[in-house]
């Protein structure tokens, strides 16, 4: 009798252990799942991005030609583009969220090892409910539709909201902009000194020192103005805006 019930505690004992390690592969497999579609997302997000990027390169490229280029191509249509991007990006970064919320709900607290998730191309974070993405683009809409007032503020949201992502220097050098576009060219001078001073590294310090020679020169210091022209034609020679600070240097002379 005690060999019968010691037997019958082990069985049960043995169903118990594998009814748990079945749980336990599911929730397993819920998770890989999971990890998968973050890691979709995350690809999908990063080419997303790049095609951002073009379509905004493009658009600074007409901006800088519009009114010597006669065969440049349709500003509308550039614009719809990038709003169409945006809009994809906004829906990732939403899903991307969600997933990232599933697979944290689905890891086990006493897993043996932790699993690294592939990174995005930019925190998904919110803050009031908006997406770094989502903040920028609708201040860059807002300065493409020459709505600079409201772009500065919307720029100057984003940089208090999102101080540390890859696009907080765009923000910054387009907030010049649209000080610079609203003659305000003090706050523009500030700006793009800024930037050309805590982002020294970047792409858009080219355009920042270029734009610093129209602002002071637009404010009366010549010898200011030259001075940061010239740094555009000796620190990057081969950027968009050496030539074009050259044809500024030749008109200040």
């Amino acid at each position: 009798m005690w060999v019968r019930t010691l037997a019958s505690g082990f069985a049960a004992l043995g169903v118990l252990a594998w009814t748990v390690a079945l749980v336990g592969c599911a929730k397993h497999a819920d998770f890989l799942e999971t990890r998968n579609q973050l890691s979709t997302i995350s690809r999908t997000q990063d080419q997303d991005h790049q095609r951002v990027d073009a379509v905004m390169r493009r658009l600074e490229a007409v901006e800088r030609n519009k009114e010597t280029d006669p065969a440049r191509p349709r500003f509308d249509d550039l614009t719809a583009r990038f709003q169409k991007l945006e809009s994809r990006l906004a829906k990732l970064e939403e899903a991307a969220s969600q997933a990232s919320a599933k697979a944290d709900a689905s890891t086990e607290p006493r897993a043996s090892r932790p699993v690294k998730q592939m990174p995005s191309a930019e925190p998904t974070v919110t803050v009031s409910g908006i997406t770094p993405t989502s903040a920028f683009n609708l201040a860059y809409n807002d300065y493409l539709n020459a709505k600079y007032e409201l772009a500065v503020a919307g720029f100057q949201r984003f940089i208090k909201d999102f101080p540390g992502t890859s696009l907080t220097p765009n923000a910054q050098y387009w907030l010049g902009e649209s000080f610079y576009n609203l003659k305000d060219y003090g706050r523009a001078i500030q700006t793009f000194d800024y930037l050309v001073a805590e982002y020294p590294g970047n792409e858009k310090v080219p355009a920042a020192l270029y734009k610093l020679g129209l602002a002071t020169a637009e404010t009366g210091d010549l010898g200011r103005s030259r001075k940061n022209l010239k740094r555009v034609l000796e620190e990057f020679p081969s950027s968009d805006e050496s030539k074009l600070a050259k044809n500024k240097l030749a008109e200040i002379r």
